[in-house]
């Protein structure tokens, strides 16, 4: 099964799914396997692998220590088009559709394609849109574009209509690594009531309550990545997952 229909299986038997985002430069590979375990206990339905810059870690073979150690899907969350290699199991394509930057856009893209196709990777289109969370994250510096301000849902709806229409597959609101504030209720729920892709919501969930209710504002995806960089959070993996299955809690 391609990766983009198994998140929609996973939305549609659970109501949401939920991701969680491994950074290779903050999780070492001597913790891979005590943490993929954590996740797959939690019944996590899949895994973002990326960062912003990848000092420390060559990713080609930082994935291949997560499928030495998982089952879980692995989807390549690119910060950059070095960060492309055959062995994950999906990549999001990213355009950053918030912004007004053309090598994210569109330019880096060129560049990645020809080896993309070499590679058979499955693509996921994704319109990329950052949110304001109250401070400067790595995703605004390193692309060089202003944030959505976070009082401003029309701006959202817009811009996540724009690329639904450009053929989009998913609308990512991220607030970003560390953020001060998560993506408002409020701007989740104007967008989602407006298009007719799934939205995926990530940045400043630090509580599971907080990620069932960006479920009920109608988030289809659920990602959490720097707040389980903290081993002594991992305990709380499987409340996340509960909250963002919340077809399963009604079952329950």
């Amino acid at each position: 099964m391609r990766i983009y229909n198994y998140l929609e299986t996973q939305i549609e038997k659970f109501g949401a799914a939920y991701l969680v985002l491994i950074d290779p430069d903050n999780l070492p590979v001597s913790k891979l396997h005590e943490f993929l375990s954590k996740c797959e206990e939690a019944e996590v339905d899949g895994l973002l692998v990326g960062g912003s810059l990848l000092i420390q870690e060559e990713l080609s073979t930082y994935i291949n220590s997560i499928k030495e150690n998982s089952k879980l899907p692995t989807i390549i969350f690119p910060g950059s088009i070095n960060q492309i290699t055959p062995n994950a199991d999906a990549l999001l394509y990213i355009s950053l559709i918030s912004g007004r930057n053309p090598e994210h856009l569109i330019g880096k893209h060129v560049i990645a394609a020809p080896l993309i196709k070499k590679f058979n990777l499955e693509t996921i289109s994704t319109g990329y849109m950052l949110i304001e969370s109250g401070v400067q994250t790595t995703a605004q510096y390193i692309s060089g574009s202003s944030p959505i301000p976070s009082n401003k849902p029309g701006i959202a709806v817009a811009t996540a209509l724009a690329g639904q229409y450009m053929g989009m597959k998913l609308i990512y609101l991220e607030a970003g690594s560390g953020a001060q504030n998560h993506v408002p209720f409020e701007m989740v729920k104007a967008v989602s009531s407006m298009i007719d892709i799934p939205v995926i919501v990530g940045g400043g969930i630090r509580d599971s309550q907080t990620a069932a209710k960006l479920v009920a504002s109608g988030a289809k995806i659920i990602v959490t990545g720097n707040h389980f960089e903290n081993q002594d959070h991992w305990e709380y993996l499987k409340l996340f997952a509960d909250a963002v299955h919340v077809k399963k809690s009604i079952l329950i």
